[in-house]
């Protein structure tokens, strides 16, 4: 009887953990499944700075420097790398059958993954037939595959200790790399819009076209270094919930100490290496660690802890279906959609309010469609 009462303890507190890491996995998403224009409606009609200063924050910087919307695409990494620090186990310890179906499943995602960020990218360029050369091969989606697979692979076959040295190696060889590797007029120590060694890198290596035609593509060849550091501290991350799941004011603490010493670690090292999102700069990898650990920990707290469920649940309804809804803002016209059920409103009001509701329609048809998915268990992971 106690070992029944135990294993459903136990599974009770691993469904709670998994919900925290969707609701933060569906809160990142929703931000860019339009929410990111809230703030400038809500400027419109109240004129307050405060939602102004919110709605700047909503935007990507420029080159130098962090927005909070800069944190989106590397918290998602983070997070892939918890989940594979919280299940994940050497590739000894399974058969050799698992292990052969375990290697397809990595390969089989890596390219899955590369493909749908080429679909996202609307495709072929100019169409069918396809013209290669016109196909923008890297993506966001392509660079999660990258930067998991190369976690697995490590967490596969190397030991936590042999894992630190390695994450520590790519640290600090890129940032060898961007201060001192140089070929022409590229790179050097030079972190500009034009003559980064990324973008040499970029225009030299790439194939196909870069984003926007621009010096260096923000999900480029040589920056995929930085963003496999964030899956790799995702990993270390998971362990640590894992191995002190018993002892949630501990492992709080020390989720709290992580979070807030890397993030100014970050900002001390930024006059010598800038925060710089596009090339995904060393230091950018401590800020956005270090602000992805404070959230984690906030939601670990809210759900975990004092178990305040119900609220995270429309986020984890987002995040378990992350992958499909991020495609469909790319692959549905949304905005096409609520116009068509919704314009007589929309054009009966003031611009501020027509902002607003556009925008809260537009989530709200997103959110039904996966809560209806949710709801007869339709799970699209990749």
């Amino acid at each position: 009887m106690t070992e029944n009462v135990q294993a459903v303890v136990d599974k009770t507190n691993k469904s709670k953990r998994l919900l925290s890491i969707d609701a933060l996995r569906g809160f990142d998403m929703f931000w860019i499944l339009g929410a990111e224009g809230v703030f400038a409606a809500l400027f419109l009609i109240t004129g307050l700075s405060v939602f102004n200063v919110a709605a700047e924050q909503m935007l990507h910087t420029t080159w130098h420097g962090f927005t909070m919307y800069d944190l989106i695409f590397p918290l998602f990494i983070l997070l892939s790398g918890v989940s594979l620090g919280l299940a994940a186990k050497p590739i000894s310890l399974y058969s050799a059958v698992e292990r052969k179906a375990k290697y397809r499943h990595a390969y089989k995602r890596l390219c899955l993954l590369v493909l749908l960020g080429i679909v996202y990218n609307h495709g072929w360029g100019t169409g069918i037939p396809a013209d290669f050369g016109e196909i923008r091969y890297v993506s966001v989606l392509g660079r999660i595959g990258l930067a998991w697979f190369v976690a697995a692979m490590l967490v596969w076959h190397f030991k936590t200790k042999t894992q630190l040295y390695i994450t520590a190696g790519i640290f600090f060889a890129y940032w060898f790399i961007l201060a001192f590797a140089s070929v022409g007029d590229f790179g050097g120590g030079n972190l500009g819009a034009n003559f980064s060694i990324n973008a040499w890198v970029d225009q030299t290596m790439l194939p196909g076209i870069r984003y926007q035609d621009s010096a260096v593509d923000p999900e480029g060849l040589l920056s995929n270094l930085g963003s496999i550091i964030n899956c790799l501290i995702g990993v270390f991350i998971g362990r640590l919930m894992k191995s002190q799941k018993d002892i949630s004011t501990v492992l709080l603490r020390n989720l709290l100490i992580i979070g807030f010493f890397t993030l100014s670690l970050g900002w001390l090292l930024d006059p010598v290496l800038p925060v710089n999102k596009t090339l995904w700069t060393p230091t950018f990898v401590l800020v956005t660690c270090g602000w992805s650990v404070l959230f984690l920990a906030l939601f670990y707290w809210l759900i975990d802890m004092l178990n305040w469920q119900a609220w995270a649940k429309p986020f984890a309804i987002i995040g378990m279906n992350s992958i499909i809804i991020y495609l469909g803002t790319a692959l549905v016209n949304w905005k096409y959609i609520v116009d068509s059920l919704f314009g007589g409103i929309l054009t009966s009001l003031s611009d501020g309010w027509q902002a607003l509701l556009a925008i809260v329609f537009l989530l709200l048809l997103q959110w039904l469609l996966l809560a209806w998915m949710y709801r007869n268990k339709i799970f699209i992971k990749v």
